[in-house]
């Protein structure tokens, strides 16, 4: 199946928003694709294969010789990327920020396509005059070739000799096909579909448990301001939200992450959007359902915010000090009230009766699925123990280290998701 042959199903019932999805190349889903274009008149595909690798989830860096750019303009792949494209080997702007040694080691696959000729004999003899070329040489990563060019060419003994030189690296060749080409020949040569080279790409890959599933995640704590250097926070850590982040996004998700403050490093191949208090986690969380499967909610958002912030510092001037606190907003409240609303699941960090609470909040916030633990046990840890909640039952999972427990956590959600969706599918 091919990506533009995805069959995307609005389902409803109630309140319940199911978008299945059918993708035939969802194992492309979070990883690194570097494209290389070389010259040749088949560049011109290779803006159609950048938008196809997109569509199927993938990042993708472009990477494009002199010659390439003589067929199709850098700026065209950027727009389709949404990244710079890299086009030469001694770049200060480049080596500043992504150097060609870390954009060599940054990718799961290289991908070039269209392989001219003339790129084929350089890469067989070991060249590395250009910043395509060097890359190869300096990447671990899968290497793959479309080649493209005259069917005289492409019989040419000599290219056979480099193919088979290439072949023995153990560099990956796609295609060439057969058909009419551009000079009005007809034979070998012709650069295979961008969709046989994204399928082809795809295939290399082991499809993950969540893969071409669309994740959102809340994480850490909230903090409400009293003035400007005063706030009221919790002791959040936000390390259970960001192993489940990084847990998903390994397990082929695509995951946004929403984060209020914390110490942490956003997970690698994980979206990550910075908030400070509860109003502005409630907003971006609202700006991100409509568009996911899955809206998990591990932040532990202050329930309330002072009701007015001082312009400036407060004094200390008198024995004690009244604050006026409203009411926050229940962001996994109002998700799960979404009349479009994802698979909607929830955390409870409790100091009394974990599991009676939390069967109390799974119903009163309609969750589909929700772990209770105690705060004492998982705020600033590195390990946790958890009770899995949800309408017909219950199970533990941990102890264990947060990582372990969050790949547990999110085979029990992917169970509980296809579960949700299968009625809805079959009518």
């Amino acid at each position: 199946m091919t990506v533009d042959a995805v069959e995307t199903r609005l389902l409803s019932c109630g309140s319940h928003r199911i978008r299945v999805e059918i993708i035939g190349m969802n194992s492309l889903a979070s990883k690194r694709i570097l494209l290389g274009i070389t010259g040749g008149i088949a560049a011109y595909k290779s803006a159609e294969l950048a938008r196809l690798l997109g569509k199927a989830g993938a990042d993708v860096r472009v990477v494009m010789t002199p010659a390439a750019m003589q067929f199709i303009t850098p700026l065209t792949l950027q727009a389709l990327t949404g990244h710079r494209v890299h086009t030469e080997l001694l770049d200060v702007d480049a080596e500043a920020g992504m150097g060609h040694i870390e954009l060599a080691r940054w990718p799961d696959l290289v991908l070039i396509a269209p392989a001219s000729a003339d790129f084929l004999a350089r890469v067989a003899a070991g060249q590395a005059d250009d910043l395509l070329s060097t890359l190869l040489l300096a990447t671990r990563a899968p290497i793959a070739l479309a080649p493209a060019m005259n069917q005289a060419m492409w019989l040419n003994a000599a290219t056979h000799d480099n193919l088979q030189t290439l072949a023995a690296r153990r560099m990956l060749i796609f295609g060439p096909a057969e058909g009419q080409q551009a000079c009005g020949d007809h034979g070998p040569g012709r650069m295979l579909e961008p969709q046989q080279l994204a399928e082809q790409a795809a295939a290399l890959f082991q499809t993950g448990l969540l893969a071409g599933l669309r994740l959102v995640i809340t994480a850490g704590p909230t903090r409400e301001s009293i003035d400007p250097v005063r706030y009221i926070s919790n002791h959040s850590s936000g390390k259970m939200g960001y192993a489940l982040a990084a847990e998903a996004a390994a397990a082929g998700a695509l995951v946004t992450l929403i984060s209020g403050p914390v110490a942490l490093p956003a997970p690698e191949r994980v979206r990550r959007i910075d908030v400070i208090n509860a109003q502005q986690m409630l907003a971006a969380s609202l700006a991100e359902a409509d568009e996911c499967d899955i809206f998990i909610g591990v932040a532990a958002v202050a329930d309330y915010r002072p009701a007015s912030v001082a312009e400036q510092k407060i004094k200390k001037n008198a024995e004690t000090l009244r604050l006026e606190l409203v009411r926050n907003p229940d962001i996994i409240s109002s998700i799960a009230s979404l009349e479009r609303r994802p698979f909607t699941v929830g955390f409870a960090a409790e100091t009394e009766d974990v599991d009676t609470n939390g069967a109390d909040k799974l119903q009163r916030k309609k969750l589909d699925l929700l772990f209770a633990n105690h705060a004492s046990s998982t705020f600033g840890s590195d390990a946790v123990q958890a009770t899995a909640l949800w309408s017909e039952g219950r199970t533990t999972l941990g102890p264990g280290n947060k990582a372990l427990v969050a790949r547990h956590m999110l085979a029990l959600i992917h169970a509980h998701y296809l579960r949700h969706i299968q009625p809805l599918v079959k009518s």
